[in-house]
């Protein structure tokens, strides 16, 4: 079970990572995406560095467990909160990304703790 841990914890960290370079790049289309979701362009930066961290402790939780729990149940609240903000703007053309990316959160989160 440790091997789906790791390849799960490192999928997901390399998903929100590439997320994170995408806001930080603020290229237009980018900034308008987001823009069309309610989100001004400046909290992209923070949106990112929150996504960094995150994947860092995902990565680090491979070797100490409370910290990949904690990473991975930030992403779960993290990403649960993106699926309300599409609703919330009727943009539901673009809620399979973040649903996909909770799946993944939530999937990480019990697999660390299952194999603490």
């Amino acid at each position: 079970m440790f091997v789906a841990t790791v390849l799960v914890s490192c999928l997901l960290a390399a998903v929100i990572a590439l997320s994170a370079g995408f806001k930080l790049t603020h290229n237009p289309e980018v900034v308008r995406q987001y823009a069309r979701l309610g989100v001004p362009e400046d909290r992209l930066d923070q949106l990112a560095v929150l996504l960094l961290a995150a994947a860092g402790g995902l990565l680090v939780g491979l070797v100490w467990w409370p910290m990949g729990a904690a990473a991975a149940g930030g992403l779960a609240v993290y990403f649960l909160g993106a699926v309300a903000v599409h609703v919330r703007s009727g943009v539901l053309r673009t809620v399979g990304t973040p649903l996909l990316i909770e799946a993944l959160a939530v999937a990480a989160l019990v697999l660390r703790l299952g194999t603490r």
